[in-house]
């Protein structure tokens, strides 16, 4: 049972989420199929002010009660922060906590961007975050005890349980509160639990703990109690144990902000209230508890964004640029996701009357039928290409765009609404304005979805019915309505909608179920790669490290000692260098993988070989072309004395000058930093106008760089360049080299520099600058036909590429020149060979062309 709980546990979650947000949909629907929503607004009318003011100062003392939460926590694990700090970090945290749901998370990532700030570590920050868990955890344990032990009647009426067992209840959960105050007391030796080693705060914290999360929650329930009507509820001290166990139910579903948990506990638990009288005070109850303190939350994490970012930057201008840059996919794709589900909503109510009477003068009736169904079609599909926003795909913001326009006619003439349509305008004007940011070359499906991806799209979904169905619950369901096509026919139109909603979301799902898993069971797992890492300690070649990059398909020898990295681009199998690991294996591995091309109709394809390998190649049966050569700087003997090395000293002083420092990152430093280096990577990529590569070159990747050192200049404690760092026994290479904007010119060369002075140092002996494209080839008129061709590219490619820049910038640190070579089958093929081989560096055709 535990091994297939493991197996599933990341599918677990979602689906215990979604089971208890439908199961409360149906205690909601059940309990409310009779209201009316006019009722519901008219007892908001009729609410008294007064009961809403009393509300809202309560829903205040609430909040100002959470922030001892976490002045408590941080006064056990030993800091001392400001209070308006302390203040500000738990409020924001709780807001947003409150209303996204897993408070843990969405509020740890707060807590854990704002006290990191301020000098926490991270181990810190999580104790910080455990503690608050628990002082919440006290206060509902004990309120629900007193409640039961006091109000036992109350609860025999309510909950249906005898008095003597709700008492025994009350007891048995204060009793283990009182253990753990116990242990507190009396245990000073810190507990182990799976060899992690925590030390219990002393028992006058433990006290206010309790005491703070009572008072906490004592304001948190009377600002519901007093939105209900006072003859209709039981008296306080009963009503705080109700709301503490509809308030733990919302919280352990993990859906955002309990929706529909919270308020189906409050029904099952309050039958004398009216309905649409507690339905009322609840809406009320969220704007004051959860709506307005989420947008004061929002407010307040912008502020202190700006606060902290505005002194470590010359220009506002360029904060705002980088704030945006980083923010702007993920808001975008929230927008979009939200657009869809606006018009999954409206394809769900009555269209209103005057406007289709209006339209009936217009239009023929089945260009409305046709708009409503379009109408909930590109719902989904805006739902589904967000993900591809989010991940910052050129592809996605091209069919977003698509989709966003045809979902403003489709809404005009479905009903007029045009209310969504310009919400869809703006939310198209915005996504035009970010056109920058969406720059990654990846087809939308290449990646399977998460899983919570799916679980939002299917809450919405059920939302949306769930939402129909109370909009036309007097509409008697009958097989008919399934082909009832009149203007006025909004109940079957909602019906036909809603089918071809859910019909297309399942069959995206089923396509992701049953087709993205196919290339992922190409690419290597992570036994492969751990496998590959081993072979790398055998490694001459810093170009094998690539391997680490997760984007190819490995080939290992039988002994598992030796690899072959490739990857397919049309009928084009290209390996990457030469074979990895164990040297007496070369031969029978490449002999193996041009018979498994051969076998798939492929022609074997090695990229970027050494010469040392070329005997091998030959006996494959391979032609070879010379790529270029690469530039290798000795490390023995390097120094910045002598006339020779003047520009590399006037580097190194000018960076100085500037205010720049160097340092090393070890691998495991790196996701401390992953974020200012990735604002770093967008900074480059936006400024070049380039895309990610692959392949043969890294790209930004979080896991990828966390596997090795990186090189980093720095100034005034920002980072403003970066590199990655290859390391084999006795070579050290560099990959990804980039800056940011607000860099001093020429940081690259301060950084190169201080790099290779740090190799030299550290024992290495050679410092590999990478490859130097067609350089080094024969100029003689006998010269093989490639060479002749080279040398013409070389000659016209000039102003698109500026092969003798590179080669020149690169001939200032002295380097010994090594060529490298292309082996293939040659012949007519190779033109196609090429070309295949530039697609897959690139990223795609059009890379190619326009890159």
């Amino acid at each position: 049972m535990l091994a297939l709980i493991q197996r599933y546990k990341a599918w677990l979650m979602p689906a215990i989420t979604l089971l208890i947000f439908s199961l409360a949909m149906v205690v909601l629907y059940r309990s409310l199929s009779h209201l009316r929503w006019a009722d519901v607004v008219d007892e908001l009318r009729r609410m008294p002010r007064r009961d809403v003011l009393i509300a809202m100062f309560c829903a205040m003392g609430s909040y100002v009660m959470l922030m001892f939460y976490d002045g408590l926590a941080l006064k056990i694990v030993g800091h001392k922060l400001p209070y308006w700090r302390i203040a500000e970090t738990s409020f924001t945290a709780y807001a947003v906590g409150h209303s996204i749901g897993l408070s843990s998370i969405s509020g740890g990532s707060v807590r854990l961007r704002q006290y990191s700030a301020a000098g926490l570590k991270p181990l810190e920050i999580a104790a910080v975050i455990a503690l608050c868990s628990i002082t919440f955890m006290l206060g509902v344990s004990t309120l629900l005890g007193l409640s039961l032990i006091m109000e036992a009647h109350d609860a025999h009426k309510i909950l249906h349980i005898h008095p003597p067992v709700a008492r025994a209840l009350g007891i048995l959960i204060l009793v283990l509160v009182t253990i753990y105050l116990t242990a507190t007391a009396l245990r000073r030796e810190p507990l182990t639990f799976k060899g992690q080693r925590f030390t219990l705060p002393a028992l006058h914290y433990s006290l206010a703990q309790l005491l703070t999360s009572c008072i906490d929650l004592s304001f948190a329930s009377a600002a519901l109690y007093f939105l209900l009507p006072d003859n209709l509820v039981p008296n306080f001290p009963a009503f705080v144990g109700l709301y503490v166990l509809a308030i733990a139910a919302g919280v352990a579903s993990n859906v955002p902000g309990g929706l529909g948990v919270f308020e189906g506990v409050l029904l099952l638990v309050l039958p004398d209230v009216p309905e649409d009288q507690l339905l009322g005070a609840v809406l009320i109850y969220r704007v004051l508890y959860y709506l307005v303190p989420f947008m004061f939350g929002i407010v307040l994490l912008l502020w202190g964004e700006w606060d902290t970012q505005k002194d470590k930057l010359a220009e506002p201008f360029r904060l705002a640029r980088r704030w945006v840059g980083y923010v702007m996919p993920q808001t975008m794709s929230v927008l979009v996701f939200l657009a869809g589900a606006i018009l999954l909503f409206s394809g769900s109510w009555p269209a209103i009357g005057k406007r289709m009477e209006w339209l009936a003068d217009l239009l023929p009736l089945g260009v409305v039928e046709v708009s409503h169904l379009a109408g909930s079609a590109i719902g989904v599909g805006l739902m589904i290409v967000a993900r591809g926003l989010y991940r910052r795909l050129d592809g996605a913001w091209w069919l977003t765009q698509m989709f966003i326009v045809a979902g403003i006619v489709a809404q005009l003439l479905k009903g007029v609404d045009y209310e969504e349509a310009t919400l869809l305008a703006v939310v198209g004007f915005l996504l035009w304005l970010s056109r920058a940011r969406f720059y990654r070359r990846a087809p939308l499906l290449a990646q399977r979805f998460s899983v919570w991806w799916f679980i939002n799209v299917a809450l919405v979904l059920a939302a949306a019915i769930w939402l129909g169905l109370v909009a036309y619950k007097n509409v008697a369901y009958a097989n008919h309505l399934w082909w009832d096509f009149a203007f006025e026919a909004d109940a079957p139109r909602m019906l036909r909608a809603s089918l071809l909603a859910v019909f297309i979301a399942s069959i995206f799902a089923l396509l992701q179920l049953l087709g993205a898993s196919r290339p992922r069971g190409d690419l290597p797992s992570a036994e492969d790669l751990r496998k590959a890492q081993v072979c790398l300690a055998n490694s001459t070649e810093t170009l094998a490290n690539l391997a680490m990059l997760g984007d190819k398909q490995f080939l290992f020898s039988e002994q598992g000692d030796a690899f072959i990295m490739y990857q397919r681009s049309g009928r084009s199998w290209v390996a990457l260098g030469d074979p990895v690991g164990n040297p007496e294996r070369f031969e029978s591995l490449a002999w193996r993988y041009v018979e498994l091309c051969d076998k798939h109709g492929g022609r074997p394809v090695f990229y970027e070989v050494s010469s040392a390998q070329l005997p091998l190649y030959l006996d494959l049966g391979l032609s070879l072309v010379k790529l270029g050569e690469e530039a290798r700087v000795p490390m023995a003997g390097f120094a910045l004395e002598g006339p020779k090395r003047a520009e590399l000293r006037q580097a190194k002083r000018k960076g100085e000058r500037e205010g720049l420092s160097f340092r090393i990152l070890a691998p495991e430093q790196v996701a401390g930093v992953i974020e200012s280096l990735r604002a770093v990577s967008d900074d480059w990529l936006v400024a070049k106008t380039a895309s990610e590569k692959g392949f043969s070159v890294g790209n930004f990747e979080p896991d990828y760089l966390c596997r090795f050192p990186v090189a980093v200049a720095e100034k005034n404690g920002e980072i403003v360049a970066f590199a990655n760092l290859w390391r084999s026994a006795h070579e050290v290479s560099i990959d990804l080299m980039r800056y940011s904007g607000n860099a001093p010119k020429g940081v690259m060369d301060y950084l190169f520099v201080e790099l290779m002075l740090w190799a030299r140092d550290s024992g290495y002996q050679w410092f590999n600058l990478g490859m130097a494209p067609l350089s080094g080839l024969e100029k003689h008129a006998l010269a093989p036909l490639w060479h002749k061709l080279g040398l013409l590219v070389h000659r016209y490619g000039e102003p698109f590429y500026n092969f003798d820049g590179l080669r020149r910038y690169k001939e200032k640190y002295d380097p010994v020149w090594r060529p490298r070579y292309l082996a293939s089958p040659g012949g007519l093929a190779l033109p196609r060979i090429l070309l295949d081989t530039a697609t897959l560096i690139a990223g795609g055709m059009r890379e190619v062309i326009f890159k």
